[in-house]
């Protein structure tokens, strides 16, 4: 013990001596959470809209300013020229064309149902979808206003007029209520796993670095022939760097919390036991990549290596739920997939320590088997 002490006292005192590795430890990440938090988002603030009215009516117009006064469509132009309108689309001025055929007002008084086309730029298939969706929502809602049915096709309004559905025809109404995001906010979403993967970051990429760059100094061979057992000398490079993980996660939640508004439903002490069995595994990965790279740069492209397959496949960003049955499978095995799930759960639901006990057994397995791994391969490469 008194030798891991001196050589705790030793670690702490090189990282903060080092300002540049200080400012990557407690700076950067705190300054990634803000830019992050704001731009990790599939929300679509506003879409340009280029208005193709072919019928010139009153209700055409109505649907046009629906469609502006909700703040998500900006008409940018119009032209009664639907080539006109792709022109604009291909060259990026515009991403959403809106035709309004001839006779749509009387179809809607006649027939109470007329068709209008939505062109969406999908190159972004996301944007696309959502963007898709607000648009559902207004023209639903502007044909709900008016007393009248809503077809279920997105480029529908049904209804126009005042009078009410006739005797004996169904209609459904859907009321939309959400659970623990009622608002439908990305940032309550997104931020708890943007925390998960700065503290991957610190964990993973950090310790890998700090050992790689004692190997390339010497002063890891020197070490190598001391009187200190490896178990010791491993704990000593790891202990700081897990302490600081956690400390930086603090500082996130706080930031989180008075920043963006993000909720804390739960127990904060049920976030820091799962971050705290959840860092052996990040830090046991950051091991292993120190056993296999030989330079500071070999360490830094084996990470971001696997911190892409960690972050892509973790659910952070998609549903775990929309991958295929194969890749589900294998996201399973991923630490960062059951501390995500982890985090949005406590901070969002409240879950307590009886809700994320799966999560935390799964971590607490997937920690002791990588560390395993990683502390035979370091006495494997240094015998």
């Amino acid at each position: 013990m008194r030798a891991l002490r001196f050589l705790l006292r030793k670690e702490f005192l090189q990282i903060f001596r080092d300002h540049v590795l200080l400012g990557m430890l407690l700076v950067v990440p705190l300054v990634q959470l803000l830019l992050l938090a704001n731009a990790a988002t599939f929300e679509v603030k506003s879409a340009r809209l280029y208005v193709v009215d072919h019928d010139h009516s009153t209700m055409s117009r109505g649907v046009v300013d629906r469609l502006a006064a909700s703040g998500r469509f900006i008409p940018t132009a119009a032209s009664p020229s639907v080539a006109n309108a792709d022109e604009a689309m291909l060259a990026r001025e515009v991403d959403v064309i809106l035709v309004v055929p001839v006779g749509f007002e009387r179809d809607l008084v006649r027939d109470r149902r007329a068709s209008l086309q939505l062109i969406l730029n999908a190159e972004d298939g996301a944007a696309a979808a959502v963007t898709q969706s607000y648009a559902g929502q207004i023209l639903a809602g502007y044909g709900a206003e008016l007393g009248a049915e809503v077809s279920p096709t997105l480029a529908t309004v049904a209804a126009a007029d005042d009078r009410p559905p006739r005797r004996g025809q169904p209609v459904i109404e859907v009321r939309r209520r959400g659970w623990y995001n009622a608002d439908l906010e990305y940032r309550d979403y997104m931020v708890p796993g943007i925390l998960v993967a700065l503290v991957t970051v610190v964990g993973t990429l950090l310790t890998a670095m700090n050992i790689v760059r004692e190997k390339e100094a010497g002063t890891l061979d020197q070490l190598n022939v001391t009187p200190v057992t490896r178990p010791t000398f491993i704990a000593a490079k790891l202990i700081p760097l897990w302490s600081l993980a956690l400390i930086d996660l603090a500082l996130g939640l706080t930031l989180a919390y008075f920043v963006f508004d993000v909720p804390v439903r739960g127990s904060l002490v049920v976030v820091f036991v799962g971050a705290a069995v959840y860092l052996v595994a990040a830090l046991g990965t950051g091991l292993w990549v120190s056993t296999v790279a030989e330079t500071q740069q070999q360490a830094m492209f084996v990470t971001f290596s696997i911190m892409m397959i960690y972050l892509l496949m973790s659910g952070l960003f998609t549903p775990v739920s929309g991958m295929p049955v194969w890749a589900q499978w294998v996201a399973q095995l991923n630490p960062v997939t059951h501390f995500v799930r982890l985090m949005r759960a406590v901070l969002l639901k409240g879950a307590g320590l009886a809700d994320v006990t799966r999560q935390l057994g799964i971590l607490a397995v997937i920690g002791a088997t990588v560390m395993t791994l990683a502390v035979r391969q370091y006495r494997k490469r240094a015998a």
